[in-house]
């Protein structure tokens, strides 16, 4: 949620941002209702002082009639003018909380996902001396994916993962935890790629699968909720990625500034409904219900935070690149970064069973636009503001895993094992 100050201040740069994200909301509305409900606190605030203060000449003998009459009228005008200001102040948050954050000054202007900018392309899609399969021609006929049965015990977009695939998983969530928290790991991935930043390690977090409404809507994560799953019954529900509920954790809290950074990489089985997606990548494990992801969530100072959001893309690039597999960078437009985001980008590794790069990671650069909701601050000085959050895929492993099966098939519908990975799977070279 962006502060008022902010927008009134800025107006012009906040209109633009409603415009470029294709947000609807009536800043003018927000403004009015902003304006109305300081009137009101004002009017308040000025019978309250007076009540004080017939309170006071009350004290001690038999109090004028005046008084007592006047005591009674400010009681009532208290509360009908109370009753208003709740009514002005519900509506005026349910429009605020619709303002979107504002683009870094570097977002590609777009209206669709079509105007994202490739900003950079690294390594060369494989050429196979064979015809190369996807990743589910491969996994049905090696037994690692199971379609069918899934469906007859849940349902579409579910599967169970098998034998060596499971053992592949194991040994990339194993890889990513060694990396992320070895400090000398990270120093040398920050200075790789030019970043000034503390290299302090990431907090490994097995969290809760499931986070309250309130907590939800305030990540700013809740919509589109028909893309959700909730439990029935209850203001639970079942979270869509590990940083929705590794972000929320810290609500109502002050962290001491030595505390920060302060990063987090989460495990969670994530579930999504896929709404509006039918027909679309029904075939493999590319977009299902249910699935794994390593995130990363951080939590530091306002100046500290856009390189931290540099440095989370530096690290999925490293880890990407160790794996050796091909990948592209794509600069996120303002249709495309979402409401809550201030700046966007993702990362699309070569599919060569589909001959198409696809989306495997993605970096959201927050800035305090969750922290004003959750109340999340960090004391500075003398003063207290709110701490900047981001949050980046270390590993989506579903499609981390389709990566890895396509670009390493071999003729024999083997899968070689990339070299970083070998340490984890007892040294074998093949799977």
């Amino acid at each position: 949620m962006l502060d008022i100050n902010f927008i009134r201040e800025n107006r012009d740069l906040v209109e633009g941002a409603i415009k470029n994200k294709g947000c609807k909301v009536d800043l003018d509305e927000v403004l009015k209702l902003d304006e109305g409900r300081r009137e009101l606190r004002q009017k308040i605030d000025i019978l309250r002082q007076e009540r004080n203060e017939i309170a006071g000449k009350m004290k001690g003998g038999k109090p004028e009639q005046e008084l007592v009459d006047r005591g009674k009228q400010i009681k009532v005008e208290l509360m009908g003018m109370e009753e208003d200001l709740a009514g002005v102040e519900r509506d005026y948050l349910k429009l605020l909380k619709l303002v979107p954050n504002v683009p870094w000054k570097d977002v590609p202007v777009g209206l669709s996902e079509d105007e994202n900018v490739v900003t950079e392309v690294v390594g060369k899609p494989v050429q196979f001396e064979f015809e190369p399969k996807n990743h589910y021609e491969i996994g049905v006929e090696r037994g690692w994916i199971d379609k069918e049965r899934a469906a007859k015990v849940a349902g579409a977009r579910f599967a169970y993962v098998k034998g060596e695939m499971v053992k592949l998983q194991m040994a990339v969530m194993n890889f990513v935890i060694n990396v992320l928290t070895d400090e000398g790991v990270l120093r040398e991935i920050a200075e790789k790629f030019g970043i000034e930043v503390q290299a302090k390690p990431f907090v490994p977090v097995l969290p809760p699968y499931m986070i309250r409404t309130e907590l939800y809507d305030a990540m700013d994560r809740l919509e589109p909720r028909e893309d959700r799953y909730k439990i029935e019954g209850e203001e639970l529900w079942l979270q869509g990625s590990a940083e929705h509920v590794l972000g929320s954790m810290h609500a109502d809290e002050i962290f001491a500034e030595g505390d920060l950074p302060l990063r987090y990489l989460g495990y969670a089985t994530s579930f999504r409904q896929e709404a509006g997606t039918y027909g679309k990548d029904m075939e493999g494990i590319i977009r299902m219900h249910q699935f794994d992801k390593l995130e990363m969530e951080s939590f530091t100072t306002a100046d500290k935070s856009f390189d931290e959001h540099l440095f989370f893309v530096a690290i999925q690039r490293w880890l990407v690149e160790k794996l050796e597999l091909p990948y592209r960078v794509l600069q996120k437009c303002t249709f495309d970064i979402g409401k809550p985001n201030a700046r966007g980008i993702d990362i699309e590794v070569w599919l060569p069973g589909q001959g198409k790069y696809r989306e495997t990671h993605t970096a959201d650069y927050m800035t305090d636009y969750q922290a004003r909701r959750l109340n999340t601050r960090v004391r500075r000085g003398e003063g207290m503001e709110f701490v900047h959050t981001n949050d980046a895929t270390a590993f989506a492993l579903g499609r981390t895993m389709i990566a890895i099966i396509e670009n390493y098939q071999t003729a024999e519908g083997q899968v070689r094992v990339p070299e970083v990975l070998k340490q984890y799977l007892g040294g074998k070279e093949v799977l």
